[in-house]
């Protein structure tokens, strides 16, 4: 049996990133780039014409950025997974992605072969946010309501079971299945199934977002 290629609509305000970036993913035998799109009013359109797996989003760039791209099509029924682009791991939009839904962010200096193994990771439901870049993030950011977001998360993780929230701070910190059916001692389809219950139960979108809660709710 053949698996059918990730799908890839690529969305930035520069031809020529966006020919680089098509380039290198196109070398890829597992990847199809269904479209390219300009500038974020251009997504909603993309999206219900190509229907892509994945959307590889720039965070900068004028008009609709990918900031309202983002939360727009994460507002939508059976989104597609968007990862974020940005030049710098600090911004403070890349922050405001991740808790609207983005599964991720890269910088446009990635590597040809980490882009394409994130692009994989991502379809498959893994998140490719390292722990380093999350709490140099969360540490860098403020956006105001601190105080609030901890409470929220703090009653968020209170729902769930002792050992859902052991994978819940394992997601946190960046495990994928396999390491954390490793370190819990459980198979990975019961990881996938706690993940799964935990998205469920917190009301949550992705991955990346059970470990922002985990973040937000502090030791």
């Amino acid at each position: 049996m053949t698996t059918a290629p990730i799908r890839v609509l690529i969305v930035d305000d520069d031809a020529l990133v966006r020919a680089g970036l098509s380039m290198i993913l196109s070398g890829a035998g597992d990847i199809e780039i269904v479209g390219e799109a300009a500038d974020g009013a251009q997504v909603p359109p993309s999206v219900a014409e190509h229907r892509p797996d994945v959307v590889l989003m720039d965070i900068r760039m004028p008009g609709v950025d990918g900031l309202a791209a983002t939360e727009a099509l994460r507002a939508t029924a059976s989104p597609p997974e968007v990862v974020v682009l940005t030049t710098f791991h600090a911004d403070a939009q890349v922050l405001r992605a991740l808790r609207a839904g983005a599964a991720g962010f890269l910088l446009k200096d990635i590597p040809p072969g980490d882009l394409v193994s994130a692009i994989r990771k991502v379809a498959a439901g893994e998140p490719i946010l390292s722990p380093v870049v999350t709490r140099q993030l969360i540490s860098h950011v403020s956006d105001g309501g601190v105080g609030q977001r901890t409470d929220r998360a703090r009653a968020l993780l209170a729902r769930l079971s002792e050992r859902e929230r052991e994978v819940a701070v394992a997601v946190g910190q960046g495990r994928s299945n396999a390491e954390i059916g490793a370190e819990l001692y459980m198979s990975v389809a019961t990881v996938k199934a706690h993940v799964s219950r935990i998205l469920t139960k917190l009301e949550l979108n992705n991955r990346v977002q059970i470990a922002l809660t985990v973040y937000d709710a502090g030791p």
